[in-house]
């Protein structure tokens, strides 16, 4: 532990600036911007202070800022100051003012001025030294720039860790980072990025900023920005958040702070492109973008307002508020041209946000001295499209919430209201984009149009002309005029009118538009209003008499203008009543258009209707009789023109209408538009007697006044020419229902036959003229239809069949839709007729295309959509075309029938008649099929008429027509199922044609039609099966050969239902014959069995599990198999398929299943066979013989009997004793019977006797393990060897399958050891004895232990010579390794038979170890034995046992024997180095190393990979205790090379040598790493005596190339720890490199590993031990003199590297000189290669030394101008090289001092 005087003198060290260190300060004067480094280490200061003042008087005159450093940094006295001598504070307050230098400089550092100014900052002040950081930061901007490179060529090693990550490589290299280097380090250094922003931040506050600085950082830190936001966008969402909050609080002081300089418009331009980042990628939320915008905005001038208003809008695009902040709008607001600087950037980038915004918040709070301003604003930024549709809604929203608020207290001169109406008008009456999305937004939401005209006093929305057009003329669009007042335009109103008397005549009325425009501009003025009701031209004095003043105001208040001049038209006509006195009259032609105006949308005109009654009822007489007469009634004969046939009332019923029916519900109608129809409904339309009182009754209008008031309302409805009067009351009148002796229809026929005439362009004239909807007309006219009239149903059939309106397909798809709705409520006749009417309507193919196609497809999507009657459907069926009829010339009625219905064949000549016959027919049968036809069962006799027909057309087609028969079928299984489900119904067996079914399923080439038609069959078997019994067979026929082998799931489900549904019928007459229905139904299983192999392998299982079980399994699960072995063969698909078939069924039909099996085999086996010849192929000619044929049956026995599941199954079965146990021990009984009589059958026939045995070894698997057992044990009594072997072999299955827990497994198990004991000793067959052995050996690793008595008396017996000891190598293998389980379970309980196994083993091992590969088993098994022995018992192999244990396996690995037997034996041996005590291991190690040291590479592999585990194994006491051993062993292999010379017949080559000497260093090094320093330096010491001890020189130099081999590793691996022990070889390496014979390669190889030695050694001093002169001297001239050598040994490659490594580590002056005097001798040797391999140690020395190995130039000097002439070429080449190499070391040219 360092002391604490030593630490204060190690921080002293560290920031001492080697003052004394003439070398380093030399070093550090020579770091220049502008001069080499030797040009600059020899400069004086004065010299550098010159020439840097003249760049720095440059920069004076440039800027004058510069003048005040002239005093301090660059004053005269400025060459005397030290920063190593001064203060700190002197230091503190010399970098201010070095700063402030840079800072200013920094702008222009292009300039050769400023390089030489900052030269002297470098050289005298050392910036670069003291101020890294704010230097390179200065410089940074111009890091592409040359003069980067050389600020970094002069940097100190310890450069700020910021800079230092960032710019370390590129210090190395001398390369310029690029701009992504700068990037990537801005983003992931955070310390880089703030020294950046400060820097620029202190810059610009010092006013000495410029363009390119704040260019450069804008660009870094946007994308710097932009990247820390993108990996910040990784993980959960909060982490995201996290990470991106983190990224924001780093910049957002740098923000503030830049945004906050008002004067430097570039940072603050800057600024704004990183808010842009972060706005668009940080994910901020609306309070903090809203801060960032008004941050934006404080201080901003006209330079900045430009980008300012770009990073306003990407804030703004990512806020989710419509408003902006009060401040931020405030600037806007005053911002000059601000519309025309947001058009300008709405082209280059999205700034809607931002503008509706503006607008928005403007408007919020409008009110005020600058409303008008603000108005301006928001209408520029409208009429310059800078936002979006919904923006411009929500604007219109805004601007309709002002004028909401709007009044004389805020607006007292009306110059808003005047504004807010210019603008408003300005944009809804302009045919522009804007002004459509603001009509559409005032249309659009429930906003009051009519409140804001009449607040507004003007017309907002524009209105359609209310002229018609003349005829061939087009209406033009003219361009939007400034409204006129209506002092303008009541100027131009004429005085009278000569041609008009009404305005409600069918002619045009010429004078009437611009009548209506003055009345309009009136309306919002009373005193304007009055001034026009006294117009001479309506002649107001008359309006009683004529009809001109009341028509005007009444086609007004119905026509589409503003509610305000409704309203004031009703008023008007109000006013007038109100003023009459005169009683007399009957205004009863004003009630129409007046109950038009109480329906209005609008309530003020329905409140000034109701106004409007109330007035007019005071008009009648308080009392009116039903025979007053006396009223005359206004307008007759005259309000409609001269043609005028209006239907007349009496004024009693007007008056009682007006007084008991809309009086007492005017208010009513004011709040509600429809109350109207809802009063019509339950006042004029009839009543069922239950809903209403007597007394309620009585109130009621008679009805026969309810029906003349219907009519009267008719008439005006048909007469009137305003067809928004016709609509308003149609909707009325549709209402009345139930009048008794008339209907609507009747009354109101005559206008929907008048709206049906006119002709398109009349309907959307007038629909244009006056505002109705045209779909909202059409259903008011179609619905005066009911029901129950026959007559306007026929008008409604009449369009249909296109002899009216055929121009109006809109109409027509109305008059569809009416008929929906009717449909429900039409008697059977009526809806008869009409689906005759839409069935030809869906066939029709005449006149307009366009017609004919609406009629047709609505005819037939209404006849799809409807619910169709039984009738309706018969009716379609029985009107279907045949093919007799499509026939030119039909065939006699004697030859129209064939077989099985077919025709003859007639050709059909015309193809539209098919093509039309075809499309109907496919039409009726999508009607039935649609029409659910189960409920229709009166249509099975029609269908299969259909169907019948279906087989002649296609018979004539010669096409399948599949669709149309799976349309029948379908609709007829529909039927059938029908039948099923409902007893009650009765089937028709006449109307069933089976004959048809079996030709869909046989003539059709369609699976579709097929599958459909058995599915039917199915269903017809469980109806009526004597229907189609007769037909089975030839079905299931032709199924095999086509709908089984479909893939599709339907045709499954066919399939299933077939076999489901027609199987057991047959089956049952199957047994009414009582004969064998096995047999009897052959052909049927047959026909499945030929089918099955192209039945989709995913439906066979499905399929045959369904058809057995149909059968019944019982009966025919062992036929279906044997038929599929029989007929494919037993591979392993049938085996498969058998065995999932046979699983599918219970435990007892498997056992009964395979009983019967068993005698269809034997019967097989018969000499005459009886069933079986008809099941299988026994009576064939081509059929194999009947033993193949059985032995292939029986061979399928064992895989059913051996699964799984049946095996569980009977256990459980078994475990209980009732019924099923019992039925299923009498099966076991009987088959075990049967199966052992069968086997006594054939046992002349071994492959027969042997699938007998298989069976029977399965069948023994299906017993529980004690019942198995006591099997086994019966039957091994029986005298068949190979049926008792194979009883074995299943018990060791049977074994291997138990479960060690079981407790009763257990017991039986090891109570049949005895037995197998009894077998191994006394049995003479070795296979059995085998099998015994094995089946002991697996019952003793699973029961083992827990008997170990029982389990020891079988080793016993195993290890004897019974067993261990018989001849027979198979017996001996499975003996060994049952003994190796028995070693784990039994451990020291086994060592009583120890001494019998383990020699046995030792035997066999040996012998298998030279015997043949055929022995390599018996080898293998030996090893594990021993194996098992080492892991559980080590101290049993020792001695004589762990000597020959090693001595076989150094035999076996000079065997050659194979992978196993070497993996075996390696693991056997591993295990002993683990397990076996050291000093038996290392002794037999020992005492076998002359064997394997002779046997070969393999073996002495092995050998120190043994010895190699052993001292990894044990511990370092253990090892040390035995180095004697160890050493032996060491010095043994270390002799290993010469004495492998001396045997003549080693085989280990040179390569082989070498790599068991480099396992030998290995291995030693690991256990010299065991010892300590007292122990090994005696083995180390006396090694090199032991190699140099022998006399005969060859051997001593080969047994010292072993040694020096070793010691080079030694000394490599344990480096300067054991460099000392150099001094026990140093004598030996001298003689060595003294007495070197070039001419002996040993000696050569010997020579050669002393010096690779002494370079290792050489190389890990670092004690001085080389350089004590004792040592050097010793060995330094030896290695000199072996220059004179070059010519015979490899200098260059041992030699020079030797000398190199000594002079480094020689490392003293004196020591060099004598090394360098002693090579120069060498150059001027005679010896050309002497001379060349000096100078090449010459080079090698100066590369690993450096300047200090010349030290002697000057000595040297003279040698090498010699050698610059020398007579040898390659030497003066070298000598050149040299030469270079000393000037570039240097620094300085040779050839003044060479000459």
């Amino acid at each position: 532990m360092a002391t604490s005087i030593a630490s204060q003198l190690a921080q002293v060290a560290a920031k001492s600036n080697n003052a004394l260190n003439l070398k380093a300060q030399k070093v550090a004067h020579s770091k220049s911007l502008i001069f080499e480094p030797r040009v600059a280490a020899s400069q004086s200061l004065e010299t550098i202070y010159t020439l840097c003042c003249e760049g720095f008087r440059e920069l004076c005159l440039l800027d004058q800022r510069f003048v005040g450093f002239q005093g301090s940094l660059f004053s005269p006295q400025s060459q005397e100051h030290d920063r190593s001598v001064m203060t700190t504070d002197e230091n503190s307050s010399l970098d201010t003012q070095l700063e402030d230098f840079l800072g200013l400089v920094g702008a222009r550092l292009r300039l050769s001025p400023a390089i030489k100014s900052v030269e002297w900052l470098v050289r005298r002040y050392r910036v670069h030294e003291y101020n890294t950081s704010f230097l390179l930061t200065t410089f940074l901007p111009y890091h592409t720039l040359p003069i980067f490179t050389t600020i970094l060529s002069i940097l100190p090693s310890d450069i700020p860790d910021h800079y230092n990550r960032f710019l370390h490589g590129h210090i190395r290299a001398l390369k310029p980072p690029t701009r992504n280097d700068v990037i990537r380090a801005a983003s992931t250094n955070p310390e880089f990025t703030s020294t950046l922003n400060t820097y620029v931040l202190r810059i610009c506050e010092k006013k000495q900023h410029y363009s390119a600085l704040l260019a450069f950082w804008a660009g870094i830190m946007t994308e710097t920005t932009n990247s820390m936001l993108d990996k910040a966008r990784s993980g959960r969402r909060g982490v995201q958040q996290q990470n991106e909050q983190d990224v924001l609080v780093k910049l957002i002081p740098t923000l503030n702070v830049g945004l906050s300089m008002k004067r430097v418009p570039e940072l603050r331009v800057g600024c704004y492109m990183l808010l842009t980042i972060v706005a668009s990628k940080g994910g901020l939320d609306d309070n903090l973008l809203s801060s960032m915008m008004e941050a934006v905005v404080v201080g901003w001038t006209s330079e900045t307002i430009r980008p300012a208003l770009v990073c306003l809008s990407a804030l703004a695009q990512h806020s989710a508020t419509k408003r902006l902040p009060r401040k931020v709008a405030k600037a806007l607001f005053k911002a000059q041209d601000l519309s025309q600087l947001l058009v300008e950037l709405s082209k280059e980038r999205r700034m809607d946000r931002l503008a509706s915004g503006l607008c928005i918040t403007l408007l919020h709070r409008f009110f005020s001295s600058e409303s008008l301003a603000r108005l301006t604003t928001v209408v520029q930024i409208l009429q310059h499209q800078l936002v979006t549709d919904s923006q411009i809604a929500a604007i219109t929203t805004a601007l309709l919430d002002v004028v909401k608020e709007i009044d004389d207290k805020n607006d007292p001169q009306s110059d808003l209201r005047t504004g807010l109406t210019s603008a408003l008008v300005t944009f809804t009456q302009q045919s522009t984009h804007v002004g459509a999305v603001v009509q559409k937004t005032l249309e659009g939401r429930e906003i009051d149009i009519d409140n804001l005209e009449m607040k507004l006093h003007t017309s907002i929305l524009p209105r359609k002309p209310q002229f018609k057009l003349e005829e061939g003329t087009k209406p033009t669009t003219a361009p939007v005029e400034s409204p006129k007042t209506f002092a303008q335009l009541f100027k131009k109103v004429p005085t009278k009118t000569t041609t008009e008397t009404t305005f409600l005549s069918h002619s045009i009325s010429h004078i009437y538009t611009d009548l209506c425009l003055v009345f309009v501009a009136a309306a919002a003025n009373k005193s304007d209003l009055d001034e026009f009701d006294k117009a001479p031209i309506l002649r107001r004095q008359t309006a009683l008499e004529d009809t001109l003043y009341l028509s005007f105001y009444m086609k007004t208040w119905c026509g589409p203008h503003p509610v305000l001049a409704r309203v004031s038209a009703l008023q008007m006509a109000t006013r007038l009543f109100s003023e009459t006195k005169d009683m007399t009259q009957d205004f009863q032609s004003v009630v129409p258009y007046a109950l038009t105006a109480l329906s209005d949308p609008a309530a003020k005109v329905r409140r000034a209707a109701a106004e409007l009654f109330v007035e007019l009822e005071g008009t009648y007489p308080a009392k009116i009789k039903k025979s007053d007469g006396a009223l005359k009634r206004w307008g007759a004969n005259k309000l409609f023109g001269l043609t005028s046939d209006v239907e007349e009332i009496r004024s009693d019923v007007v008056v009682r209408f007006i007084r008991e029916v809309l009086l007492l519900h005017l208010e009513e109608c004011v709040l509600d538009a429809k109350h109207l129809e809802n009063l019509f409904r339950s006042e004029i339309g009839g009543s069922k007697t239950s809903e209403l009182s007597p007394a309620e009754e009585k109130k009621r209008l008679p009805q026969t006044r309810r029906i003349s008031l219907m009519s009267y309302l008719a008439s005006h409805t048909k007469i009137t020419p305003l067809f928004s009067v016709k609509l308003r009351l149609l909707r009325a009148l549709n209402q009345v229902k139930g009048l008794p002796g008339t209907s609507r229809t009747k009354v109101l026929l005559p206008v929907l036959q008048q709206w049906v005439y006119l002709n398109l362009n009349q309907v959307q004239q007038h629909c244009q003229e006056e505002q109705i909807d045209q779909e909202a007309f059409d259903q008011q006219a179609l619905d005066i239809v009911v029901a129950k009239d026959e007559d306007g149903l026929k008008y409604l059939t009449t369009i249909l069949r296109g002899k009216v309106a055929s121009d109006r397909p809109q109409l027509v798809m109305a008059v569809f839709q009416r008929l929906r709705v009717l449909w429900p409520s039409l008697v059977s006749a009526s809806r008869l007729k009409l689906a005759q009417v839409l069935l030809d309507g869906s066939q029709a193919s005449l006149g307009n295309p366009l017609y004919n196609s609406v009629v047709s497809d609505a005819s037939s999507g209404l006849l799809q959509s409807l619910s169709l009657s039984t009738d309706v459907l018969a009716s379609f069926l029985e009107q279907l075309p045949t093919a007799e009829q499509l026939a030119d010339s039909p065939p006699a009625t004697k030859r129209r029938r064939t077989s099985h219905g077919e025709v003859a064949r007639a050709p059909i000549q015309d193809s539209k008649a098919l093509t039309a016959a075809i499309k109907k027919v496919t039409f009726v049968l999508q009607l039935v099929d649609s029409s659910d036809p189960g409920k229709h069962p009166e249509l099975l006799k029609p269908l299969f008429n259909t169907l019948a027909e279906l087989q002649h057309l296609k018979a004539q087609m010669s096409s399948e027509l599949a669709y149309l028969q799976r349309l029948a079928l379908q609709s007829l299984l529909s039927i059938l199922k029908a039948y099923e489900s409902n007893n009650g119904l009765k089937l028709d067996r006449s109307a069933v044609r089976a004959d048809l079914l079996v030709d869909c399923v046989q003539k059709t080439g369609s699976p579709q039609v097929q599958n459909d038609a058995l599915l039917l069959i199915a269903s017809l078997a469980g109806t009526a099966p004597e229907l189609v019994l007769h037909s089975v067979m030839p079905i299931f026929t032709f199924m095999g050969s086509s709908v089984l082998r479909q893939n599709d799931e339907y045709s499954a489900h066919v399939i299933d239902q077939t076999v489901r549904e027609v199987i057991p019928p047959l089956i049952a007459s199957l047994r009414k014959e009582k004969g064998n229905i096995v047999t009897g139904a052959s052909e049927l299983l047959l026909s499945f069995v030929a089918a099955y192999e192209h039945v989709p392998p995913h439906r066979r299982g499905g399929l045959l599990v369904s058809l057995v079980e149909t059968l019944g399994p019982e009966d025919f699960l062992y036929a279906l198999l044997a038929m599929l072995v029989d007929k494919y063969g037993l591979n392993d698909s049938i085996r498969r398929f058998a065995v999932e078939l046979s699983a599918s069924f219970s435990v007892e039909v498997q056992l009964q299943s395979v009983l019967k099996y068993l005698d269809l085999v034997a019967d097989l086996l018969k000499t005459k066979p009886t069933y079986s010849a008809i099941l299988l192929r026994a009576n064939d000619e081509s059929a194999r013989d009947q033993y193949t044929s059985a032995l292939t049956q029986l061979e399928l026995f064992p895989s059913i009997l051996s699964q799984r599941r049946l095996v569980s199954q009977t256990g459980n079965l078994l475990k209980c004793d009732d019924m099923d146990a019992a039925r299923i021990r009498e099966l076991y009984s009987t088959l075990m019977e049967n199966l052992l009589i069968l086997a006594d059958t054939v046992k002349e026939h071994s492959q027969l006797q042997g699938a007998c045995g298989d069976i029977l070894e399965s069948l023994l698997g299906l017993l529980s393990t004690s019942e198995f057992v006591k099997s086994v044990e019966g039957l091994l009594d029986r005298q068949n060897d190979s049926l008792r072997r194979k009883i074995l072999r299943s018990l060791q299955f049977r074994i291997d399958k138990e479960s060690s827990s079981d407790v009763s497994s257990r017991i039986s198990m090891l109570g049949l050891l005895p037995q197998l004991t009894a077998i191994i000793r006394e049995s003479k067959d070795a296979e059995y004895k085998h099998t015994a052995v094995a089946c002991v050996d697996k019952i003793s690793e699973k029961y083992g232990k827990k008997d170990i008595d029982a389990v020891t008396a079988a080793a016993e017996t195993i290890a004897s010579k019974d067993c261990l000891g018989q001849s027979d190598a198979r017996l001996r293998v499975m003996a060994l390794l049952c003994l190796a389980s028995l070693v784990d379970i039994l451990r020291e309980g086994i060592v009583s038979v120890l001494p019998i196994a383990i020699p046995k083993a030792l035997d066999y091992m040996e012998k298998s170890a030279v015997d043949d590969n055929d022995a390599t088993d018996l080898h293998n098994a030996g090893y594990a034995f021993i194996s098992a022995l080492v892991q559980y018992l080590p101290y049993m192999v020792s001695g004589n046992y762990l000597d020959r244990l090693l001595i076989i396996s150094t035999s076996s690995a000079a065997a050659n024997l194979d992978k196993d037997a070497d993996k075996s034996r390696s693991h056997c041996l591993q295990l002993a180095a683990q397990k076996v005590d050291a000093k038996n291991l290392f002794t037999a190690l020992e005492k076998n190393w002359e064997r394997a040291s002779t046997s070969g590479p393999e073996a002495l592999t092995e050998f120190f990979h043994i010895l190699s585990t052993a001292i990894e194994k044990h511990p370092k006491s253990v090892v040390t205790k035995y180095s004697d051993i160890l050493s032996k062993i060491f010095l043994n292999a270390f002799d290993l090379r010469r004495q492998s010379s001396l045997n003549s017949g080693d085989t280990l080559d040179p390569d082989g040598m070498d790599q068991i000497e480099a396992m030998v260093n290995v291995v030693a090094i690991k256990m010299i790493y065991k010892f300590n320093d007292s122990t090994f330096r005696p083995i180390f010491s006396s090694l090199l005596e032991w190699g140099a001890s022998l006399t005969n020189k060859s051997e001593r130099e080969m047994r010292l190339q072993s040694i020096y081999g070793f010691m080079a590793v030694f000394f490599e691996d344990l480096k300067s720890i054991v460099t000392s022990y150099a001094t026990y070889l140093l004598d030996n390496s001298v003689e060595v490199l003294k007495t070197v014979d070039p001419k002996d390669k040993v000696s050569v190889e010997l020579w050669t590993r002393v010096l690779r030695t002494l370079v290792k050694c050489f190389e890990h001093d670092q004690d001085d031990f080389w350089q004590a002169p004792s040592h050097y001297s010793m060995i330094a001239p030896v290695l000199c003199e072996q220059f004179n050598n070059a010519a015979s040994l490899p200098l260059v490659q041992e030699l020079v590297p030797a000398i190199v490594e000594l002079g480094s580590a020689a490392d003293s002056n004196n020591h060099h000189k004598e090394l360098i005097s002693t090579i120069l001798k060498h150059l001027r040797s005679e010896s050309p290669s002497v001379r060349l391999a000096a100078i090449q140690c010459q080079h090698a020395l100066l590369d690993r030394i450096g300047e200090e190995w010349l030290s002697m130039l000057p000595e040297m000097l003279p040698f090498i101008s010699e050698l610059q002439e020398d007579d040898d070429d390659v030497v003066e080449r070298e000598t050149q090289k040299w030469i270079v190499k000393i000037e570039d070391t240097l620094g300085q040219s040779l050839e003044e001092m060479l000459n």
